[in-house]
């Protein structure tokens, strides 16, 4: 079976969070660029603000209501790349979907021109404390959409 790519900034965000952070040092590689993996830790840091922002869904509000969310999918494309004390800045984007599931988007500019350094997505599934993919979204979630979401 081939699995389609999702077309990253095709969909609609329904909420979205910008944050910065500096390039650093231990974050290039040998071509003096961030290494591919560092974009991925970028997400991660998009995702942190994005809880922070929109409070009740924080790694932390996932573990307080005996759950966690692990990524089952992720894109990155690589489009120009971002050097030591480059600022990076990182648009997250959350897409809104009825399935049991959180999915976002990401666009990481260079700070200094704007350029597309990169875009990417996730998909995050929740597991409860039993170590079970959950089918249904958990009540602190559809609380959460009930609460940011206009509907």
């Amino acid at each position: 079976m081939i699995k389609r790519r999702r077309n990253i900034g095709c969909a609609e965000a329904a909420l979205s969070v910008t944050t910065e952070t500096k390039v650093r040092f231990s974050e290039v590689d040998s071509m003096q660029v961030v290494w591919h993996g560092g974009y991925v830790r970028y997400f991660e840091d998009g995702r942190e603000a994005f809880g922070r922002r929109y409070e009740g869904i924080g790694y932390m509000d996932f573990y307080a209501n005996g759950y966690t969310a692990p990524i089952v999918d992720l894109q990155v494309q690589y489009l120009s790349p971002l050097t030591v004390n480059e600022t990076a800045v990182i648009e997250t984007r959350y897409i809104d979907t009825e399935a049991a599931k959180i999915c976002f988007e990401y666009v990481i500019r260079r700070g200094s021109d704007g350029a597309v350094a990169a875009r990417g997505c996730t998909t995050q599934v929740f597991v409860g404390s039993d170590g079970e993919m959950c089918l249904n979204n958990p009540v602190f979630y559809e609380e959460w959409k009930q609460r940011w979401l206009k509907r």
